[in-house]
């Protein structure tokens, strides 16, 4: 089985010639970012087990993530706008032996031994060995996701873990030679991996655009106009964005939605132009879990798209709190097995969500509520502990959520349990309107009446022009406004 760069290696001396990666300062052929890659590697002089990269996005930081992998370390990605806190946090747990950086990111990093790329990039004679002693087992990187306890966890992915991505990848998309993949998402997120590992294991061309580029949907479909983009893997908000526009560039043939829900109200003018998929899959199976092709077919009757099936050497089972199987249309706990499970947590944390069963095999407990159709297509519901007492009866903000995102004159929103003075449970909708001097709240109460009862309707409505994101690109919840009981107010 190959390691992460033994697999690029093999594609850069077949496509040595074709271009690699590119930003808006420069372009690498395969052969000239593998010379780059050694160059990086001759300045790290230790044998490092992790290293934190914390770089402006850029051909240079690719490189440097190649680096790491070739000579068997694992790498730590954390962007430079993070709080100084959190970025000192991941690096202390990981024990980072040090930091590769852009020299104007130093401040942040004063604790930390550093490398400056700027100095990492000379010219450099010494001769680097091809990592004979990187096993497909070692870690490849650790991605920090939100944790239970309040702090982040890291999830330790192996190479085997990346390679096996990259073929699935690579099996449902045929993504290859000829192809250009965006490089739109932070470096903490799976969509990164995805984006560069999907791109360079398969010899497509990765385009990184600029900050200020990637800030503005126009500026940003000019770009991949300009670039001939043929793929672009984002969060539902981006296509959301996308088809609001006239139309897209004649270059982009696939565009991927993963991250949170996908709804028919954001893609049913894409849906004509190009093909779109829905994907599922939490940090811990490395990226996508399963795929779902949104042409042709019907969405859910709350407006959704399913989540499709598992990928390619990846097996989905719904379970129940005992780990017994439910059958096909009952609702069960999305369950993970296969090449994508990862090693686990780093530090010392609880791994209880990785279960080894009676064969051998690990699965993963997604802590996700799910059905599974007869036809093996998988609905995505809700996780398992968001449920809330209203009256004395349980409610579910997500279901709320489907029915509010479905009304007219709502182009996105986000449902929110609140408690009140007394302790008891209410729910805020948050909304951002299609045209926010013609939308009427009563007319919304009134459209999700049609579906739920009344202990279920938001109390409180907040009017936004967009809901607050995070750098990952999901809904930033600790971003949204207060809210007090019946409100109806703007932001």
């Amino acid at each position: 089985m190959n390691t992460v760069y033994s697999q690029f290696k093999n594609i850069a001396n077949r496509y040595p010639d074709e271009r690699a990666v590119f930003d808006e300062r420069q372009v690498l052929t395969y052969s000239e970012l593998d010379a780059m890659v050694d160059k990086i590697v001759s300045a790290f002089v230790m044998q490092p087990k992790y290293v934190g990269i914390v770089m402006d996005h850029s051909v240079e930081m690719i490189a440097t993530i190649f680096a790491v992998l070739k000579c068997g370390a694992a790498y730590v990605p954390v962007e430079p706008s993070f709080p100084q806190e959190r970025i000192r946090y991941i690096m202390r747990e990981c024990d980072v032996d040090f930091i590769v950086t852009n020299r104007r990111h130093s401040e942040i990093l004063s604790c930390f031994p550093v490398k400056f790329i700027e100095d990492c990039t000379v010219a450099s004679t010494r001769k680097i060995p091809h990592g004979e002693n990187v096993s497909p087992a070692d870690t490849a990187y650790v991605l920090y996701t939100s944790g239970s306890t309040g702090l982040p966890k890291g999830v330790m992915v192996s190479n085997s873990n990346v390679c096996h991505y990259a073929e699935a990848f690579q099996y449902e998309f045929h993504i290859g030679h000829g192809d250009t993949m965006l490089q739109h998402s932070v470096c903490t997120f799976d969509i990164f991996v995805e984006e560069v590992f999907a791109t360079l294991l398969s010899g497509a061309t990765l385009a990184i655009p600029s900050e200020s580029v990637k800030s503005d949907i126009h500026g940003l479909m000019d770009f991949v106009e300009n670039h001939n983009v043929s793929i672009i893997s984002g969060f539902p908000y981006l296509l959301l964005e996308m088809n609001k526009l006239p139309e897209l560039p004649a270059s982009l043939r696939l565009l991927i939605s993963g991250g949170d829900v996908l709804r028919y109200k954001y893609i049913d003018r894409l849906l004509s132009q190009v093909e779109i998929y829905n994907t599922y899959g939490p940090s811990e199976t490395t990226v996508c879990a399963s795929y779902f092709r949104c042409n042709d077919t019907t969405p859910s009757d709350d407006g959704t798209y399913p989540i499709g099936k598992a990928v390619k050497g990846t097996s989905i089972r719904l379970f129940d709190e005992d780990m017994r199987p439910v059958p096909y249309g009952n609702v069960g706990e999305i369950c993970i097995s296969g090449n994508g499970v990862s090693k686990g947590y780093i530090g010392k944390r609880e791994n209880e969500a990785f279960v080894t069963m009676s064969d051998g095999t690990v699965t993963y407990r997604s802590g996700d509520l799910g059905i599974m159709q007869l036809d093996g297509t998988l609905l995505f519901l809700r996780r398992k502990d968001t449920q809330i007492m209203i009256e004395g009866r349980r409610v579910e903000p997500f279901e709320v959520q489907n029915v509010l995102c479905s009304c007219d004159g709502i182009e996105n929103g986000v449902v929110r349990p609140c408690s009140d003075e007394h302790g008891l449970s209410y729910l805020t909708a948050y909304i951002v309107p299609k045209d926010t001097v013609k939308l009427r709240i009563e007319e919304v109460k009134r459209d999700m009446a049609k579906f739920l009862p009344e202990y279920m309707i938001p109390e409180c409505f907040i009017k936004l022009k967009n809901l607050p994101l995070t750098p990952n690109g999901k809904v930033n919840v600790k971003a949204l406004p207060k809210s007090k009981k019946l409100c109806c107010a703007y932001e």
